[in-house]
């Protein structure tokens, strides 16, 4: 059965999808994934604020618990690896890719162009991921203190996309590795489009049972008539 939020309006079995993002930049793409969700799902955003949150947990754990108990994923990787960094652990949004990976359920990625023209970039100049990534983070800060401006914030981000693409698995053994790259909020916007009402529509007619098309189809007939 699909996990439901009472708390949140709409009907109690919609199914619950996870969005999982930084925020810096893409506030525009947020909000427009948010709209267009919210027509069909009940969606989960902490830049929205409706994640569900219990006061005995830690950002953290709420986050978490949202994955583990959402019924699909939706994650956005861009050139910020995301807030919430604990020390040298990894940030929230990494933790989140994480645990839906693990999870396994229907999950998609919007990845940003510039994190895959970097990943290429930093792999052709013969930097392994993640083993040099804390050398090219102590490069990117000494930039920084010159009042350079990388465009990547944390290379780590380019770890976190070859665990969504399954870089070290074989071609021939990944599955769910689609990232889907975006340039502007307008493409974000098409490929959400296109994949959820594809899902949104299939749900219904699940929902509705194989003959209800026809039946409407003969109640239609039969009006005319």
């Amino acid at each position: 059965m699909p996990a439901t939020n009472s708390l949140l309006p709409g009907p109690k079995n919609r199914p619950i999808i996870m969005v999982s993002s930084p925020v810096d930049g893409i506030e525009d793409l947020l909000e427009q994934i948010f709209a267009i969700l919210s027509a069909d799902f009940t969606v989960w955003m902490s830049y929205k604020g409706t994640v569900p949150v219990d006061s005995k947990k830690s950002n953290f754990e709420n986050c978490l618990d949202a994955v583990r108990k959402c019924d699909m994923f939706l994650g956005i990787l861009t050139t910020h690896y995301g807030s919430g960094k604990d020390g040298g652990n990894p940030s929230i949004t990494h933790q989140e890719v994480r645990a839906a990976l693990k999870r396994d359920i229907p999950r998609w990625f919007l990845a940003h162009r510039d994190v895959e023209f970097a990943h290429d970039l930093v792999r052709n100049l013969g930097f392994r991921i993640p083993f040099d990534i804390p050398d090219l983070n102590a490069r990117m800060n000494t930039l920084r203190a010159e009042g350079r401006h990388p465009v990547i914030n944390d290379f780590r981000v380019l770890e976190m996309y070859e665990e969504v693409i399954q870089a070290k698995k074989a071609l021939s053994e990944r599955r769910g590795n689609w990232a889907q790259p975006f340039a502007t909020a307008a493409d974000g916007r098409v490929f959400v489009v296109a994949q959820f009402l594809r899902y949104s529509r299939a749900i219904e007619d699940v929902k509705n049972g194989p003959l209800s098309a026809l039946r409407q189809m003969a109640g239609e007939k039969g009006e005319q008539r």
